[in-house]
């Protein structure tokens, strides 16, 4: 298929804002694909070559782009950056001008192989060569379809949907309708590449996802915990259950394979983002290990050398980083504690209890002794009080908290359920934890803020519905002096002209600049209230929900605006307070 038509697809989402609408357009696009185009459309919607662990990479600044485009349509540079600080988009800048419309679009697969080629390109003159191929690129297509081509270069293309959407998309490919949406998704979570997801459903049908495997360097959508806001709550909710030190650090999910000529590790995030280069250090440990193939959870976490403790989240985050890993390893050693395996020497065990995970899980980390690999404390637990002396006993050594875990529960990727239920430190008259929201824009400031040029956040959860986000508090404090130029700062780099079509805001509420919900950031708050104003939860006869007394803790490093916290969520936080 020519590559005009996905641009097609593209110029009529930007001009909607229902998700059923933008659902049938991507669903009528894939009908006429093939499984490998589809592949490589369901990442170039979202703005990638790749899905998320393999990271694209094209290595072009907006300053290079400037002088591309430049070149392209014959003008200098300072009139394309005088463009672009009015238009505010490079690549509706580009769609001003025009120059000779090639006799025949490109293809899908041409186009997709010109970006690989594009990003394959280093080593000396990468730099000049990359302008060639590129300047060679977008002349052999149409103005309309160089501007997404720009934008997904500079990793701007922001078409207002997830992956959930694809989802949809795919099922209405198949059926018309979204009774497929469960078997999509499930194949989806227990191998999290979009693409693969999309070419097999397309070539061998939906009864191939529901044989869909584990893929041992290919992610599986993690489980998460839900909530509840007491030790009795929980064990009245799990009976007999056992529970484990909640670390501050990162989340990893572990992929090693010794079964070829030399072994392969991969460290994901929690956003299933390849951290590999991170933990050189850890590498030689895990090889070490008794297995042949092996995916496995756990937490890294660093601590001081000489006292043993566990350092603050803060510290553990300076380990990501592009540059100096060898020193940051030694100023920041890290010990990984293992709390699931997932799959072992070719046999999956999502299927199995909790119990037989980690008894599997025993065998392979009883030999570590004082390795940096360890597999995690647990305790079992009877009563409320077993298990509140517990997390008081976490509590006194520095720990978040627990999480507390159903004995007999199976691995379901992707899901959030009360299999696991977190327990976290309390502060009086205040939730039970901490809210990861979604930046969606901010409002200019007044009085001393007045320099700063903000004054205000607004920020929103995600509903995974609907696939958008949804307002719940406006923020004013929390924030040092320097730190409200550093937000503003970073929310400038992602500012949009006009409200995102994948938010929800009502018209009273809207910010003095609109961002893209990209940035996410950790509130602490009183407590939750019914608000008539924000749309957290709203529906046509239901109130939305709001923060009271929010404020601003930071950032939430290794999560993405999908993975903020949802409306579901802060519906399950209000009902709380009042088992407290």
């Amino acid at each position: 298929m020519k590559f005009s038509y996905v641009t097609q697809a593209f110029e009529a989402i930007e001009k909607t804002s229902s998700r059923t609408e933008i659902t049938h357009i991507l669903a009528n696009l894939f009908k006429q694909l093939t499984p490998q185009e589809l592949s490589r459309v369901c990442n170039l919607t979202l703005g990638q070559l790749h899905p998320p662990y393999i990271a694209t990479q094209f290595n072009i600044a907006q300053k290079t782009m400037i002088r591309i485009i430049a070149d392209v349509v014959q003008v200098t540079p300072e009139i394309i950056e005088s463009q672009l600080k009015t238009v505010g988009d490079i690549g509706d800048v580009l769609s001003e001008y025009s120059w000779h419309k090639p006799d025949g679009s490109l293809s899908i697969d041409e186009v997709y192989e010109s970006l690989r080629a594009l990003e394959h390109v280093g080593g000396t003159g990468s730099q000049e060569e990359k302008a060639r191929l590129l300047k060679h690129l977008l002349l052999s297509l149409s103005v309309e379809e160089a501007k997404y081509i720009v934008r997904i270069i500079l990793g701007k293309l922001r078409l207002g949907f997830s992956d959930m959407t694809l989802v949809d998309a795919l099922s209405w490919m198949e059926t018309g309708d979204k009774s497929l949406r469960s078997s999509i998704e499930n194949a989806y979570n227990l191998c999290a590449d979009i693409g693969l997801i999309g070419a097999t459903l397309k070539k061998d049908g939906v009864a191939a996802l529901e044989r869909m495997h584990i893929h041992v360097g290919i992610p599986i959508r993690p489980a998460a915990a839900e909530r509840l806001p007491t030790a009795r709550a929980i064990v009245e909710k799990l009976g007999h259950c056992v529970a484990q030190p909640k670390l501050d650090g990162f989340r990893l999910q572990i992929h090693l394979d010794k079964t070829g000529k030399e072994p392969r590790i991969h460290f994901y995030s929690r956003n299933l983002l390849d951290m590999s280069d991170m933990f050189p250090d850890l590498v030689q440990d895990f090889y070490a290990l008794p297995v042949e193939t092996l995916v496995c959870e756990g937490e890294a976490i660093s601590y001081d050398v000489h006292s043993g403790s566990f350092l603050k989240f803060q510290e553990t985050v300076k380990r990501k980083r592009k540059h100096g890993i060898e020193q940051a390893a030694t100023e920041y050693p890290l010990k990984v504690f293992l709390f699931d395996v997932l799959y072992l020497n070719g046999q999956e065990l999502l299927s199995k209890t909790h119990e037989e995970r980690r008894a599997a899980l025993a065998s392979i980390t009883s030999h570590n002794g004082n390795a940096s690999v360890q597999m995690i404390e647990e305790k079992s637990i009877d009563t409320a009080e077993q298990l509140e002396d517990y997390f008081v006993a976490n509590i006194a050594h520095g720990l978040e908290g627990l999480v507390v875990k159903r004995v007999d529960s199976v691995y379901q990727p992707g899901k959030r359920n009360f299999n696991w239920i977190k327990l976290k430190r309390q502060e009086e008259g205040h939730l039970e934890d901490t809210v990861d929201c979604v930046i969606l824009g901010y409002y200019a400031g007044q009085g001393k803020r007045s320099a700063f040029g903000i004054g205000a956040l607004l920020v929103g959860v995600y509903d995974r519905d609907k696939d958008d986000f949804q307002t719940v508090a406006k923020i004013g404090t929390g924030l040092t002096d320097e730190e409200w130029r550093e937000v503003k700062k970073k929310c400038d780099a992602i500012a949009v002209d006009e409200r995102p079509h994948n938010v929800e805001c009502a018209k009273h509420l809207y910010p003095d600049v609109w961002v893209n919900p990209e940035l996410v950031c950790i509130i602490r708050a009183d407590e939750i209230t019914l608000s008539p104003v924000h749309t957290a939860g709203k529906t046509a006869g239901t109130l939305g929900y709001a923060l009271r007394f929010p404020r601003f803790m930071g950032y939430s490093e290794d999560k993405t605006a999908y993975n903020a916290t949802t409306n579901h969520e802060i519906k399950r936080l209000y009902e709380d307070q009042f088992l407290k």
